[in-house]
């Protein structure tokens, strides 16, 4: 009797749709995505593919949420992605996409905060980010370290501050580990607050030793400071004035006048920078009590009254022939 002999046909239409399959899944994989221009796309921290997957399809990033899923688990090679806020390019392929949500190309936000700033400016820059999420007040003056900051959409306003406050911690203990016996500074915080009116007497950067030196020598000899923005201070907390100073308000007695009270004030008034930290802990060697405004933004030292005077009658001069007087 002859064998029956068994038929290919369904192995081999198995094998076709398996191939099929396989082919569409892989396809769709490399294949170009739907996307129709380029997108900034948010992934916010601990978000799981499924969440994920959902979000790309809502966005028209990917056609189907469900296969996104399943040709990552299979060809992603791990699912895990980067928190942060990416570019996806128009047309990217699913396998591109999952690339780039695993890899260090998160878009950079940055907010800078200047030299000088003080902190009321600071919370206002804060609350201004209408990205990031709940209130921020004043920190304590001196205590931001000015820079630029990465921040990523949604973020608490209090991390970013945090991170420029942990800025300023970090420097001035690197900077004080550093100090050389010509500072007058006993402590960090004499040095923050000295740095403070450093940074708001001067705009020239290769000043700042040399006025870090002046008041060295100031409150050597328990002369007064006389820092104008010490006046300042109290009245605006930093922001500018607007107007001339009154002559009641040099007269006015308080912490921070040093108009009418030998030594520093009772605390930084504005947000000193890394170099006026680093001029105050090694000023510049110098014989210099006195300066006045040259008209370029920068200053002339005298050693005495008698230079000083000559320096501001000069100055008043130039004034006068501006126009400003």
């Amino acid at each position: 009797m002859a064998r029956r002999r068994r038929s290919r046909l369904p192995l081999l239409a198995a094998a076709a749709v398996v191939l099929g399959l396989s082919g569409w899944v892989v396809g769709g994989w490399y294949s170009s995505g739907p996307l129709e221009k380029q997108v900034e796309f948010d992934v916010a921290e601990g978000e799981g593919l499924s969440l994920l997957a959902d979000d790309l399809q809502e966005q028209g990033v990917v056609g189907s949420a469900t296969m996104f899923k399943l040709r990552a688990r299979l060809l992603g090679g791990g699912t895990e992605v980067k928190a942060g806020s990416f570019l996806i390019p128009k047309a990217a392929s699913e396998a591109t996409i999952l690339e780039i949500l695993k890899g260090d190309k998160v878009i950079r936000r940055l907010v800078t905060i200047p030299e000088g700033m003080p902190s009321v400016l600071v919370a206002e820059r804060l609350m201004a980010n209408k990205d990031l999420t709940g209130a921020v007040s004043a920190p304590l003056e001196g205590s931001v370290l000015p820079d630029s900051y990465d921040w990523q959409k949604g973020e608490p306003r209090t991390a970013v501050l945090k991170r420029m406050q942990a800025a300023m911690d970090k420097t001035l203990a690197e900077l004080w580990a550093k100090r050389t016996p010509r500072t007058v500074a006993k402590t960090p915080q004499e040095a923050l607050i000295l740095a403070s009116i450093v940074e708001k007497e001067t705009g020239k950067p290769e000043e700042r030793r040399m006025v870090a030196g002046l008041y060295s020598n100031r409150l050597r000899k328990g002369m007064l400071l006389q820092a104008d923005p010490t006046i300042i201070y109290p009245i605006t907390k930093g922001k500018p004035l607007g107007r001339r100073i009154r002559q009641s308000e040099i007269q006015a007695v308080n912490g921070y006048n040093t108009y009418t009270m030998v030594g520093l004030p009772k605390g930084p008034i504005t947000n000193p920078g890394r170099d006026s930290i680093a001029a105050v802990l090694d000023p510049a060697e110098t014989d210099a009590l006195f300066m006045v405004a040259d008209g370029t933004g920068g200053h002339v030292f005298a050693d005495t009254l008698q230079q000083h005077n000559s320096n501001v009658a000069k100055w008043f001069a130039l004034r006068k022939a501006r126009g400003e007087l």
